[in-house]
């Protein structure tokens, strides 16, 4: 499918070897403000390689990454950051020991001069914190609670609200809703469609494509480190999907 106009984030000729292995292969997505991308693929297919590209966790072999038509060095996951790219991961988002508002401004700690001394602003922490977890409907009682007590959709309902807030212009999930209750998935739903209608570009991984039909414009699949195509939502079914997703190909399917 060919892409009219300039997208936010564009990733083109992505290739990435780690010594003799090749884990990706002249792979090339895009993606938009106010839009979902499914970045969907069996175990082994190459999502994570892809992404952490993006992320700026490994710089790729051959190929370039562009924001807004312009092209980007990630040489870091804080350069990524700059950009304004977030990761929001399955189960590594948030920190079980700390408290929420700690979790919440890990690596963007704001501190308070006191004399010679930098102490953290634990009265903004705090304040700032139960502001957004309240907004994307988390009940806490106290930001000082610890995560350990979050149910697993509060805790990526949170991880969501927190990039946002702090200016994500991409937004990377990976597998959000996996282990996920019903009630929890909703949360996530909301959360995601919250995010597009501010400006969002999604990218959503995951392997099984009922968790994010619902709610992405567009899906690439990748199948052994090369992409097998893009498909436009109303192009394909879940089920011609999943076939495409299970197979590695587009023969048996007769998409439109």
């Amino acid at each position: 499918m060919e892409h009219q106009g300039t997208p936010l984030v564009q990733m083109e000729g992505i290739t990435k070897r780690y010594g003799a292995v090749e884990a990706l292969t002249d792979v090339s997505i895009h993606v938009d403000r106010h839009e979902v991308l499914g970045l969907l693929g069996d175990n082994g297919a190459g999502k994570s390689t892809l992404i952490k590209v993006l992320a700026g966790v490994h710089p790729p072999t051959t190929g370039q990454v562009y924001f807004d038509g312009k092209p980007v060095l990630l040489k870091s996951p804080a350069d990524a950051r700059k950009m304004g790219v977030e990761t929001v991961h399955q189960a590594l988002s948030l920190v079980d020991i700390m408290t929420i508002s700690r979790n919440f401004y890990l690596g963007r700690e704001p501190t308070r001069k006191f004399g010679p001394f930098s102490l953290l602003d634990t009265r903004k922490m705090g304040q700032e914190c139960r502001d957004v977890v309240t907004h994307v409907g988390v009940r806490v009682r106290d930001p000082n609670e610890y995560v350990s007590l979050l149910s697993g959709g509060e805790r990526q309902a949170i991880s969501i609200g927190r990039a946002m807030h702090f200016g994500a212009k991409v937004l990377i999930l990976d597998e959000p809703m996996t282990a996920l209750s019903i009630k929890e998935v909703r949360i996530i739903v909301k959360e995601i469609e919250k995010a597009k209608d501010e400006g969002a570009a999604i990218i959503f991984i995951t392997h099984n494509v009922h968790h994010v039909y619902p709610i992405a414009d567009r899906f690439t699949i990748l199948d052994r480190g090369k992409k097998v195509c893009d498909l436009d939502k109303s192009q394909a079914s879940p089920e011609q999907i999943m076939e495409i997703v299970a197979t590695g190909n587009m023969d048996s399917v007769n998409v439109v």
